[in-house]
């Protein structure tokens, strides 16, 4: 083989594991962009009511409060999340029927119903991961 061929044949590998390389993804630009990541930060748990999507819920149902931040204006009402406790690696579903103003934008306030599938009331504030589900979804 030439030279120039195998010269070629290295720029060019070169050029495709460039392409091929993720670019990092700038969720704090984009509240679309929150959906394709998973979140982590604290769980905690309310009682819950008329939530800001406008529908009632009980406490045992299986909702969360999202951030103020990704909430937006109300996008992402009815859609589910799955957050796991990262200390045990219980997981669960709820669906999305509130705002959390003082939520940092990776945290979740739960249901009791919820809260309960992955921890335990008492502890009151959980470390978890979570991430939406896509909108069509449902457990």
């Amino acid at each position: 083989m030439s030279q120039i061929a195998l010269l070629f044949i290295i720029l060019f590998a070169s050029l495709f594991m460039a392409l091929a390389a993720p670019m990092p993804l700038d969720v704090s630009s984009s509240p679309d962009l929150a959906k394709r990541v998973t979140h982590t930060g604290r769980g905690t748990w309310f009682d819950v009511g008329l939530g800001a999507c406008g529908e009632n819920n009980v406490n045992s149902d299986s909702i969360v409060a999202i951030s103020s931040a990704i909430y937006g204006n109300g996008g992402n009402c009815g859609q589910y999340v799955h957050v796991t406790n990262t200390a045990n690696g219980k997981s669960a579903y709820g669906m999305t029927r509130d705002e959390c103003p003082s939520c940092s934008s990776g945290s979740l306030d739960m249901s009791p119903g919820l809260f309960e599938q992955i921890g335990d009331l008492g502890t009151g504030v959980l470390e978890i991961s979570w991430n939406f589900m896509s909108k069509e979804w449902s457990p």
